[in-house]
């Protein structure tokens, strides 16, 4: 059994097509799993969608992007600038979803999907962490303590997730924790795609964490040639202008 698992495509189908064209030159999957962040803050979230939902054996959640563009809800955030490029990139995803007719089936997504592996070993995927899609996720500033009190009540063995664009494999307790990074909007430095494939059998599994590069300019002429209402936000990921704040000084 393999699992090909791929988080915060972000409208992205050329970070999604090279994603793709990897999992095919490792063998190709049994089965998919994409984890949110479908959608928003991106500039053809349409095209993601339908290479998603072509994918065989595939299962979905939802991010909390995907969340704020159907409910309305938005991040918290205090710099007002970034409160109006927000507000002005959800509402362009949204109404392009609702005209495309793919509204109801982004509302439809379940918080988290759960599997079990060939040796009973019990895989739990979820966006950001067991239980939410948003919050702090799972990211390098947690100690053990935090990441066991983070997965303590997941009944489960290994957890997947991303939100946070930054992979990470982490053992807390007798759970593993794997954050599979982002499909789209890395942060530097290293701007290429991440997902994660999962090799299971009777015997046993493991994860790998996988970097794809690609056309990164690409992006950035597709954003501005879409007339995103926010192009200067969006092609700053891809320009290497984004740093977690873990790595600022």
């Amino acid at each position: 059994m393999r699992l090909a698992v791929l988080s915060d495509i972000h409208a992205n189908p050329i970070a999604l097509d090279a994603v793709l064209a990897d999992v095919a030159a490792q063998g190709g999957v049994d089965e998919y799993l994409a984890l949110g962040d479908l959608v928003a803050l991106g500039y053809d979230p349409i095209t993601v969608l339908q290479r998603l939902t072509l994918l065989p054996n595939v299962g979905f959640t939802r991010g909390n992007t995907d969340r704020y563009v159907v409910t309305g809800d938005r991040p918290a955030a205090t710099d007002r600038a970034v409160v109006i490029e927000m507000a002005n990139s959800f509402s362009w995803t949204r109404g392009y979803i609702t005209a495309s007719g793919w509204f109801d089936w982004l509302r439809a997504l379940p918080l988290e999907q759960r599997r079990a592996l060939p040796d009973g070993s019990r895989l739990l995927a979820v966006h950001a962490a067991p239980g939410t899609d948003d919050g702090p996720g799972v990211n390098p500033e947690q100690s053990d303590t935090e990441l066991l009190q983070l997965v303590a009540d997941s009944a489960s063995d290994l957890v997947l997730v991303g939100h946070t664009h930054w992979p990470l494999d982490r053992t807390a307790g007798p759970v593993r924790i794997v954050n599979v990074g982002s499909v789209s909007n890395p942060w530097a430095p290293d701007l290429r795609a991440s997902y994660a494939l999962v090799e299971a059998g009777p015997s046993g599994w493991s994860v790998h964490l996988r970097r794809v590069d690609y056309d990164r300019q690409a992006v950035v002429d597709a954003i501005h040639a879409v007339h995103h209402p926010t192009p200067t936000f969006l092609t700053g990921w891809f320009r290497g202008e984004r740093r977690p704040s873990w790595q600022r000084g």
